[in-house]
């Protein structure tokens, strides 16, 4: 496939590995996310319940910064969810103001069963790179996500 960008060589070695890094990650998510489908779950839905069932109950602003999503999309999942029967919003009882999201006995029963699912689908699509190169793009990623 010919290439339509022309630049310096920084700047195309930077858009190719750029483009080959979100190409990768697209695909590599999509495959992991599609089991969830038969679930009716959105992927930031899945997260929420995940951070939810692994790390606690949070506040919204918590939420959102764990699963980078913004306050107004995490407000929707949440709604969505909450719909469901699988979370609710609690008041804080440190701060009346804010309210903490909690899983409920549904959303554990739920998040339960489609989570070790879940980490095999994520550990088989990541097997197509042995320990080394795993560990290798790890420190490369977190690199890469400090800004």
């Amino acid at each position: 496939m010919p290439k339509h960008f022309s630049g310096t060589p920084e700047q195309e070695r930077a858009l190719s590995a750029y483009v080959k890094l979100l190409r990768a990650s697209e695909s590599i998510h999509q495959e992991a996310m599609r089991p969830l489908l038969s679930e009716n779950l959105t992927a930031s839905q899945f997260a929420v319940l995940e951070a939810l069932f692994h790390v606690g109950p949070m506040c919204l602003t918590d939420l959102a910064r764990k699963i980078l999503k913004t306050s107004g999309n995490i407000t929707m999942v949440v709604g969505n969810l909450e719909k469901r029967g699988l979370v609710v919003r609690e008041q804080n009882p440190e701060d009346r103001r804010y309210f903490n999201v909690a899983i409920t006995p549904e959303g554990r029963k739920l998040i339960g069963r489609v989570f070790p699912t879940h980490l095999d689908k994520i550990v088989e699509l990541m097997e197509r790179l042995d320990h080394q190169e795993q560990e290798a793009l790890a420190r490369i990623c977190l690199r890469l996500g400090k800004v």
